[in-house]
């Protein structure tokens, strides 16, 4: 009943496309469920990066998908993202794993009112059939990455994570978009450290700086 008020009040585009229409139309609803690119690698690659599959490229439709759910809130999109993503774990013929997001600072998740990456992970969970669980969590502040090289972003990111819990079934750490693997090479140190057997990582997008 609150859906169609506001939909007399405020007119639906897609977050995809802007089609007036839901907040997903059904052409950004199949680019999500298509087959995934598969494995990537950011140009250069970090030493320490585990095997990476991605969805999709991070532009287009996806990308505005994903700002969509990330920073305005449109947490109708955890599903179908969290279907990709798991669609995207399947690609990397792993069995019997549980999956860690990447956690974001306190201060942006009382920003956003929500954890994505969490949310993410618990839809893709779900589908697999297995647990997100949080093994790390934020060791120190970090700087903003927007504009940083790959070297500063792999020294802004030296040390802010750490793992908890106790080790157990393998794990692939997942996280919404990579850009120079700087990220998910802290997470994979942070969780080996505690003794987590990382065996991949897998994102729903990877920007145009990796190879195929």
């Amino acid at each position: 009943m609150l859906t169609a008020l506001l939909d007399l009040v405020l007119p639906r585009t897609c977050s995809g496309c802007a089609a007036a229409g839901p907040p997903l139309c059904a052409d950004c609803r199949a680019v999500l469920r298509a087959e995934p690119i598969g494995r990537v690698r950011p140009t250069p690659c970090p030493a320490g990066l585990p095997e990476v599959a991605a969805l999709s490229s991070y532009q287009g439709p996806v990308q505005r998908l994903l700002l969509s759910h990330k920073e305005r809130g449109q947490l109708s999109l955890t599903r179908p993202l969290g279907a990709g993503l798991a669609a995207t774990v399947r690609s990397l013929g792993v069995r019997e794993v549980v999956l860690c997001p990447v956690p974001s600072s306190p201060r942006a998740v009382r920003q956003r009112g929500h954890d994505h990456a969490m949310r993410l992970a618990q839809a893709a969970a779900q589908d697999l059939g297995t647990n997100a669980l949080r093994l790390l969590v934020p060791a120190r502040a970090v700087a903003d990455q927007s504009g940083l090289t790959t070297a500063q972003r792999a020294r802004n990111l030296a040390g802010a994570l750490r793992g908890v819990g106790l080790p157990g079934r393998p794990v692939v750490v997942v996280d919404d978009v990579m850009t120079t693997g700087a990220t998910l090479v802290e997470a994979a140190r942070a969780l080996a450290a505690q003794g987590h057997p990382v065996v991949a990582a897998a994102v729903v997008a990877a920007t145009e700086r990796r190879v195929r």
